[in-house]
C-alpha cells in the first residue's frame, strides 16, 4: 500500500441458526474467518447471538471503540454469507479504507435485506423494523466502517442496543444485528459507499439447502478471470479499449509473477518513452517508425501500471502522483525529441527548424490548458460533492420505522434537478444511449490513447511539423468541446 497503516478489525456475527450449517468439512462461519485470513485483517472476533440483540450489538461496540483507539477500520460480516473471497476483497482491499457495504441487484431471498442505492451511495437501509422507501438494491451481509467512522458507528450500535432493550426495535432479532447495524449507519448521515461485485457471488443463506446451492453457485463463477476482468478499466478511451487493453490483461499476471510494482512498470513506461524520443530526434524515416513502435510500447507500460496496481490493490498517492506526472513528462519529452529530429532534417527554408519549436511549444500550452481545465473541474466536483453530502443527510432517528426523508427533501431535490437541466446536459445524455454516439464523445475530446496514436502515426508516417499541426486542431477543437461542456454541466 505504500502507508504503514493498521490493518481491519473484523467483526463475525455467528446467528445460532446459521452457525452450525456445513460447508464441506466446516461450517459457514469457519469458512468466513479462513478467507478473512487470507485478507488485511489483524484482529477477528467472533460474536454469538445466544445472549440476545441487545448484547451482541453492546459487544460489537466495545470492539469498534478499540479499533477507533487503534485508527483501524472496521468490518463486519453476518455469519450467514456465502461469498467468492475476491468479493469481500472488493470492499476490505479497497485502497481508500472507506465506509461501503456489498450490495447486490433484488433477489428473492429474505435474507438480503432491501436498500435503496443513489449516486453510488447507501441512502436508506432495511431490516424487519426499519422500512425503506423505493429499494433499488439488496444489502449481502458485509460492511466496512472507515476508520474516521469508527466512533461514530460505535455510538450507534450502543444507540440501537438500548433500543433493543426497551423493545423499541420492534420484532428484530439477534439475527438481523448487521443489518440494523447498516441502518444505524446510514440515518446516523454517514456515506456508506454502494459497493458492487460484479459477476462475482455473495449470498446470504437461511437453511442447509440455501447454504448447499449458493457454495455451487460459487464453482460457476471464475474468480480469477473476473479479478483480471475488473483489473481493465471499463470506461476508457477508444484506442486505448480495442488497440491495447483488449490484450494487456494478459501481461498482468505475468508482471505479477515477475515481482514488478505498479511504480517500477511506471518507471519503465517512462524508460521507453525516452527511447522512443532519441529515435524520433534522428529525423530519418527509419528513425520515425522505430520511435513510434516504442511510443505505442511506452504507452501500453503506461495503462498496464494501473492495471497491475488494481489486480495487487498495491496503491499508494505516491504511484498516483507520479502516474499522473509521467504521463505529462513523457509526452513532453516526446515533442522535443521529434522538434529535434525535424530541426536536424528539414530544409533551411520556410518556417524551417525554428517555427518547429513553436509548433512545439504551442502544443505543450495548449495540452497545459487542457490538463488545467480536467483538473480545476474534477476538483470543483468533489468539493461540491462534499458540500452537498455533508449538508443532504441530517441525522435520522433510529426509533422511527419509515425514514421520512426521502419523501420530502430527496424528491424535490430530484425533481428540481431534472427542471435545471439545460439542453446541451440533456443532449450528451442522450448521445449516451448510443453506441456510435458515445464511442465519438470519447473520441473528440482526444484523451491520452488517441493522442498517442495521433502522434505515433503522424511522426511515422509524416513528420513533426504535421503531429504539431494535427494535435494543435485537434487539441483546439477537444478544449473547446470540453470547456462547452464543463459550462453547461455547472450551470444545471
Amino acid at each position: 500500500m505504500g502507508e504503514n497503516r493498521p490493518d481491519t478489525v473484523a467483526v463475525v456475527l455467528a446467528p445460532t441458526h446459521t452457525a452450525r450449517l456445513a460447508c464441506a468439512d466446516t461450517t459457514l462461519v469457519d469458512r468466513l474467518t479462513e478467507q478473512l485470513a487470507a485478507l488485511p485483517v489483524a484482529d477477528l472476533h467472533i460474536v454469538p447471538d445466544e445472549q440476545g440483540l441487545a448484547e451482541e450489538l453492546r459487544q460489537i461496540a466495545k470492539i469498534a471503540k478499540g479499533a477507533a483507539a487503534a485508527g483501524a477500520p472496521l468490518a463486519v460480516l453476518a455469519g450467514d454469507v456465502v461469498a467468492h473471497t475476491e468479493a469481500l476483497a472488493v470492499l476490505l482491499e479497497h485502497p481508500s479504507r472507506s465506509t461501503g457495504a456489498l450490495v447486490g441487484p433484488r433477489v428473492a431471498n429474505p435474507a438480503c435485506t432491501p436498500v435503496r442505492a443513489e449516486h453510488g451511495r447507501v441512502a436508506a437501509a432495511g431490516n424487519s423494523f426499519h422500512q425503506v422507501d423505493v429499494p433499488n438494491a439488496t444489502f449481502r451481509g458485509v460492511f466496512q466502517v472507515g476508520p474516521d467512522q469508527v466512533k461514530a458507528f460505535a455510538l450507534v450500535a450502543d444507540e440501537l442496543a438500548g433500543l433493543a432493550d426497551s423493545g423499541g426495535l420492534g420484532a428484530a432479532g439477534p439475527h438481523e444485528a448487521a443489518d440494523l447495524l447498516l441502518a444505524g449507519l446510514v440515518r446516523s448521515g454517514v456515506q456508506v459507499r454502494a459497493t458492487g461485485f460484479g459477476r462475482l457471488r455473495c449470498d446470504r443463506v437461511t437453511d442447509q439447502a440455501a447454504a448447499d446451492l449458493a457454495l455451487l453457485r460459487l464453482d460457476e463463477v471464475d474468480e480469477d478471470r473476473v479479478r483480471l476482468d475488473a483489473a481493465v478499466k471499463q470506461d476508457d478511451g477508444f484506442f486505448t479499449t480495442y488497440c491495447v487493453s483488449s490484450w494487456s490483461w494478459r501481461l498482468i499476471k505475468i508482471a505479477d509473477r515477475l515481482g514488478l510494482t505498479p511504480n517500477a512498470v511506471t518507471g519503465i513506461s517512462v524508460g521507453v518513452a525516452a527511447i522512443a524520443a532519441i529515435w524520433f530526434s534522428a529525423g530519418d524515416r527509419q528513425s520515425q517508425l522505430v520511435g513510434a513502435a516504442c511510443l505505442y510500447l511506452s504507452f501500453v507500460l503506461d495503462c498496464l501500471d494501473g492495471q497491475l496496481a488494481r489486480y495487487s490493490r498495491r496503491f499508494s498517492p505516491l504511484g498516483a502522483w507520479l502516474d499522473a506526472t509521467f504521463d505529462r513528462v513523457k509526452e513532453f519529452v516526446v515533442y522535443v525529441g521529434l522538434a529535434l529530429g525535424y530541426a536536424a532534417g528539414a530544409p533551411m527554408t520556410g518556417v524551417g527548424p525554428d517555427g518547429i519549436w513553436a509548433l512545439a511549444a504551442g502544443a505543450m500550452a495548449l495540452q497545459a490548458i487542457r490538463h488545467m481545465i480536467d483538473f480545476s473541474y474534477a476538483g470543483a466536483v468533489t468539493d461540491a460533492a462534499k458540500v452537498g453530502v455533508s449538508w443532504a443527510r441530517p441525522h435520522r432517528s433510529l426509533a422511527m420505522a419509515v425514514d421520512s426523508v426521502r419523501s420530502t427533501t430527496d424528491k424535490s431535490t430530484e425533481a428540481a434537478a431534472v427542471q435545471r437541466e439545460n439542453t446541451i446536459v440533456q443532449l450528451a445524455g442522450r448521445l449516451e444511449g448510443d453506441t456510435a454516439t458515445r464511442w465519438l464523445k470519447k473520441i473528440i475530446v482526444l484523451p491520452i490513447g488517441e493522442r498517442m496514436a495521433l502522434i505515433a502515426v503522424t511522426a511515422g508516417l509524416f513528420n513533426a511539423r504535421v503531429t504539431f499541426l494535427a494535435l494543435l486542431g485537434w487539441g483546439a477543437v477537444a478544449c473547446l468541446y470540453t470547456l462547452t461542456g464543463r459550462i453547461a454541466r455547472s450551470l444545471s
